[in-house]
Order: structure tokens, then sequence, then C-alpha cells
């Protein structure tokens, strides 16, 4: 065997799984597609975030939540190997309101979560007057914030530079250029051939391919049921420090620059931008601060998230192939660090590792029938 584990999928999924995996000692070679793959690790919104994810999924609520208390740790040991400084600010996070209604329809949901979770959902709400002593630049539109204290942001492309750095160091190989066309049980393993004629044997097989494991999945009896979904991202020139802590629909990086997004639109594998969109979630982000209206805008894309039919997670060990493994979600910052410290004991097999069969894919094979 070249290597004990190939890991399709060079993003931050992936990179989180080498990571662990190297950690625990084992052979790992990453596949990268390169720059013509749809990279939701460049184009995302860099939220560690808690609020609003398991509403309906009291078990993918844990899950998230055991990722986010992980973190810091999972950061600073980025940091020490890799010498990158993350940017991990994890002081809460804003979920903004600008109707009453809105306001009580989500405590409703956040309350019925609190009670599924046995009591524990460390949330808040705060009425414009004390919002705005903790944020003096909101605008007069927000009546009110829901602070979860949980929820944080990072720099995303720092963190997937830091991953990939760090697997290195601990013995992983990274492969960019490499685009798998095809994959194949092959002599007790798996053998993956790359577009451009090179083969690999591994041992064990993780599709973390994100959309692509809608292509690849099914050649080793996944059903993969993945689909793409666009949001647009705005960003603002660096300006002086305008909010403390982010929402999911604006954020001041650690740059300076003011991240604004949010759209959800089903336009198949377009990733462009439309005037809009891009006026419509502008037009919102003036609404919470209106000191955004004055600053310029330096750029702008459309990414792809990664979406189930659900929205959960996949975490399954293929039924006829056993040792290839599908990987794929929504969240994958804020799920890096139990990507990393908990899912590889999974993928060993081992005592100790945490029950995902809530995550089985199996799951959308009953919801048909039912």
């Amino acid at each position: 065997m070249d290597t004990d584990y190939a890991i399709i999928g060079g993003g931050v999924v992936g990179l989180s799984v080498a990571h662990g995996l190297a950690g625990l000692g084992r052979r790992v070679t990453v596949l990268d597609e390169g720059d013509n793959a749809f990279r939701a690790s460049r184009g995302n919104f860099g939220l560690v975030w808690v609020q609003s994810k398991g509403l309906k999924a009291p078990t993918y609520a844990r899950w998230t939540r055991k990722s986010a208390t992980l973190w810091r740790e999972f950061a600073d040991d980025l940091a020490e190997g890799a010498g990158i400084d993350l940017s991990l600010h994890q002081h809460g996070g804003y979920d903004f309101h600008f109707s009453e209604q809105s306001l009580e329809d989500r405590v409703r949901t956040y309350e019925a979560l609190k009670a599924d979770l046995g009591g524990d959902y460390p949330y808040e709400v705060l009425g414009h007057n004390a919002l705005k002593r903790m944020e003096p630049h909101i605008g007069p539109k927000v009546i009110a914030a829901i602070l979860h204290h949980e929820d944080g942001h990072v720099n995303p492309l720092r963190l997937l530079r830091a991953l990939a750095t760090e697997a290195g160091r601990l013995g992983a190989k990274v492969r960019t250029g490499a685009k798998v066309a095809t994959v194949q049980p092959d002599a007790g393993g798996f053998r993956i051939s790359l577009e451009n004629g090179h083969q690999i044997a591994a041992g064990r097989l993780v599709i973390c391919a994100g959309l692509g494991a809608a292509t690849l999945g099914p050649q080793l009896g996944f059903a993969a049921p993945v689909r793409p979904e666009r949001g647009q991202v705005l960003i603002t020139e660096k300006l002086a420090p305008l909010m403390n802590r982010p929402s999911s629909k604006v954020r001041q990086v650690d740059e300076g620059g003011v991240q604004i997004g949010d759209s959800h639109e089903d336009v198949g594998f377009d990733d462009g931008e439309t005037l809009e969109i891009t006026a419509q979630i502008a037009r919102q982000a003036t609404d919470t601060f209106p000191a955004l209206g004055r600053a310029r805008l330096v750029r702008s894309w459309g990414a792809l998230r990664v979406l189930t039919p659900d929205g959960l997670p996949i975490y399954q060990q293929s039924a006829v192939h056993p040792g290839a493994f599908l990987v794929t979600c929504h969240s994958g910052i804020t799920l890096a660090a139990v990507h990393s410290r908990l899912l590889p004991l999974w993928l060993e097999g081992r005592a100790d590792a945490p029950d995902l069969e809530a995550f089985s894919e199996t799951r959308f094979a009953v919801s048909s029938a039912a």
C-alpha cells in the first residue's frame, strides 16, 4: 500500500481529518483537486457557531457544542505547531432581530432545544438598550439580539494553511492538482485513479470531497445526497473597530474589513454574483450597523455550500466496501475541532470513538420509506 489512508478533498474537512489521523501515527495522503474545485473552504464566513444548529436535532446540537468546546485548545495546538495564529475570538455571537415576532419565534425554538439538552443552552436575550451598551454602533431598527456565549469566529484561510502545515509536519502528504477520476476496491484496500493517469493504493479511503462526493460516493456504494447552495459575500475596506462580536450575517475580521453575507440561493453550480442579492445583503447590514453605509466595498464573491437533504453531516462507512468512508458537512469550520480530535477515533473503530450512528446516510432511506 502507498498509504494507510487516502483522503479525497484538501479543504478544511479533509485536512482536519488528515491532521487527526497523522497525529495518531497513520500514513496519510490528501488528494486535493486544486483551484478548479468549488472551494467552500476559501469562500465561507469563518464562524465557529453553535446557535441555531440542531434546532430540531439535539444530537447535532450536542456534536456542534462539543466541537466549540474543543476549539480553543485545537487553535492553540495548531498555532504552536504551525506557527500560525488563527485569530480565534470566541466570546459569543449575536442573532439580530428586527421584529418582536421573529424574536419570539426564535426564543421558542431555543427553549425547546434547551429542554431537549437538559436545560444546558447558554443564551440570553438583549433588548435594544442592553445591546446598545455592548454594541454602540448598532442601528435603531434592531429591536433585540440573542447572544449565545459559545459562538465565535476565526480566520478561515489561516486555519486552512495551519492545518496543511501541521498535518505535513506530522507526516501527512498533501498532493495538489490531484483530481480523482475513479475509486474502486482492490487487493484488500482501494485503488484511486487520478485524471492525470497516476494511481494510488490505500488501505482505507475517506471521501471528504464536498460536492464531488455526489460523483465519487456511488462508486463505493454511497448514496451521497449532497447539493449546492450559493451564498454571496461582501467585504468592506478596513475600518476602525465597529463591532465587538460577530453575527451570522455580519462580522469584522481580524484585518479590519467587515464581512457581510447570508444569502441562500438554489442556483445549481453557479458560484457567481448578482446585483439583486448584493443589494439585499448590503441593505440588511446597513440596517444593523448604519455606519457601514459610508464604507467602501473592496471585493465580493459567491461560494457554494455543501448541503444534505436535512442539512446535517453525513458520517458513513460503506456497507458494501468496508474501509471506505464518506464524511461531508455544511459547517466545516465549526466542526474542524471534532473532525481532528474525535472523528479519527471513529474511522479507526476505537472503543472510545463517538457514536455517530445518527449521522449515517441511511436516515434518508428511512425518511423516504416513512
